[in-house]
């Protein structure tokens, strides 16, 4: 490939009138409908919108990359001046990875996990020819030191089910950054990372941006994240631009009518209710991996039936061992679990086809949760028929029913998973939990991969059900608005113990243990200047230097 002359002064990428089609039941429709803009070296492009909106298949299609199924019919992705809609596979191949670099939505499910990290992460590198292995290893080192990884000369050797997906996901960014590309694309690179990380990576990239002078744009349903490090945000509905602005004035006055209203949204508070016994009961509870890696450490808490329990923590505090040693997936070394005034067996295999049906969960990755060889008719239609004995028209009713709940259209029964949007497969999953009628449901993250007017609509959804038939949600979370909206009882988590809990009236009104108002002061604020102040308090006062002593202790 002969490589045009680049002005440097002129964008690095720039996007005109670009169209793209997906297919569906044999036909093409129109997803994105001719969006231009452009992007310069150091600046940071924000897109944002409702799941479905394009961003990812917009965000994708500026590396000149389209997924199975879609197309672009018209239009120009122009990088350095080279047409990435027209440049054969092989040029972009060589471009891929080392010019342009995507940082994926799910951590999960993009590494491959027969392979340690280290190995992963020098891939790139490795592919465009460079060598030297001691070099490339000090260099994954060093960016797992700059985004704020546990035991970075260490970490590498571990495969990737042996980190918290907060931890995969900045792995998954020190991949993408590993050949120091000119434009880099995250796709909501901060969805799993705790409020406290959040900030780490939010600083690491615009750090990133700034040494490096790459151009980045930066997907997400975040509005007050985006805020921290674009320049500029563009909105999106239906595959179109509703607005585009500076981030400040897009901020501080919004124009369209659609903008306005995605700023208003989450202001849920629900009234917390505790005049209820106890469904689940864990006393003394330790689990972890093996024999001896002690994870969670003498766990006591009651749930009250009909009632919220939000699990908060940074990424690695044990909120997602805390799910699966409940579930049975990851049996406890010692304590007791009960349910129901019933003691649990404490492997999942031990326990009754009911108990498996009153206890349910949803969990944090729908791309690792669903089978992608099954149609979401066959995925909803299975525990109907294996728990409930539905069959035929009752069954096909009842799967109507549960699309209705969660609010997806029935015409998505016949796709895979992967032929929808990720707030449309996070959705699957709730149905799919909701279809046993189960009295407690564990909730591992369910409102992390959706944007903020679905992941409103999903709140509702869960209270109204709560109110209606006394689900009992255990919820796990790192965004600090959702347990506003949603809690009743807040249970806060650091290195696998409990170090606060109580009524969310309590929890949320200073004064708190320090690990919580750490946890409660890092949550981000619609408001541009917000991280950099953030960063400066927190250096003057060594706050975060101060919790880490203080919980060693």
């Amino acid at each position: 490939m002969r490589k045009p002359v680049f002005d440097e002064a002129s964008p690095l990428l720039e996007v005109r009138d670009l169209r793209i089609e997906g297919q569906s039941d044999d036909s093409w429709h129109e997803i994105v409908k001719g969006v231009s803009f452009d992007l310069k070296r150091g600046e940071v492009l924000g897109l944002i919108g409702e799941s479905g909106a394009g961003k990812s298949t917009i965000g994708l299609a500026s590396i000149g990359y389209v997924r199975p199924g879609c197309r672009i019919t018209s239009g120009q992705v122009r990088y350095k001046g080279i047409d990435l809609v027209s440049a054969k596979d092989r040029d972009k191949r060589a471009l891929w990875g080392a010019e342009l670099a995507y940082v994926a939505q799910s951590a999960a499910a993009a590494f491959n996990p027969a392979h340690r990290l280290i190995e992963q992460c020098q891939e790139p590198a490795v592919i465009h020819g460079e060598r030297g292995e001691k070099k490339l290893r000090d260099r994954v080192i060093g960016l797992f030191q700059k985004l704020s990884l546990p035991q970075p000369e260490a970490l590498g050797e571990r495969y990737p089910h042996q980190l918290s997906g907060g931890q995969l996901q900045r792995v998954m960014t020190a991949m993408a950054m590993s050949c120091h590309p000119g434009l880099l694309i995250f796709d909501e690179p901060t969805t799993a990372l705790d409020v406290t990380t959040q900030i780490e990576v939010l600083a690491t990239i615009q750090q990133i941006v700034r040494e490096f002078g790459v151009a980045a744009i930066y997907i997400t349903h975040d509005l007050a994240v985006v805020s921290q490090v674009a320049d500029r945000i563009i909105v999106l509905r239906y595959g179109e631009v509703v607005e585009e602005a500076p981030t400040t004035k897009m901020l501080s006055a919004p124009e369209a009518a659609y903008t306005k209203s995605l700023w208003a949204v989450r202001k849920l508070d629900k009234q917390e209710d505790l005049a209820a016994k106890p469904i689940l009961h864990l006393r003394d509870v330790d689990a972890g991996y093996g024999n001896s890696i002690k994870i969670l450490d003498k766990i006591n808490l009651a749930v009250p039936r009909g009632r919220t329990v939000a699990v908060v923590g940074e990424s690695g505090s044990g909120k997602s061992t805390l799910a699966r040693t409940i579930m049975g997936l990851q049996p406890a070394f010692a304590g007791t679990i009960e349910f129901d005034g019933m003691e649990l067996p404490l492997a999942f295999k031990q326990r009754s086809g009911l108990l498996h049906r009153r206890i349910q969960m949803i969990y944090q990755s729908p791309d690792t949760a669903l089978n992608p060889r099954r149609r979401v008719r066959d995925i909803l239609s299975r525990p109907l028929q294996r728990h409930l004995g539905l069959s035929g028209e009752a069954r096909r009713q009842r799967v109507a029913e549960l699309m209705s709940m969660v609010e997806l259209n029935t015409r998505l029964l016949d796709r895979f998973p992967s032929e929808l949007s990720g707030g449309e497969k996070q959705r699957v999953c709730i149905a799919r939990a909701l279809a046993v009628e189960p009295e407690l449901i564990i909730c591992d993250e369910v409102t992390s991969a959706l944007d903020q007017i679905v992941a409103e609509g999903v709140l509702k959804l869960l209270l109204r059900l709560q109110q209606q038939i006394g689900i009992t949600y255990i919820f796990i979370t790192h965004d600090l608005a959702t347990v506003r909206a949603i809690s009743d009882w807040i249970v806060v988590m650091h290195r696998g113990e409990i170090v606060e809990q109580g009524p969310k009236s309590q929890i949320m009104t200073p004064p708190r243990h320090a690990y919580t108002e750490l946890l409660f002061s890092s949550m981000p604020e619609m408001d541009p200047t917000w991280l950099p102040r953030v960063l400066r308090e927190r250096q003057s006062a060594g706050i975060a230097q101060n919790v880490s002593a203080e919980m060693s202790m």
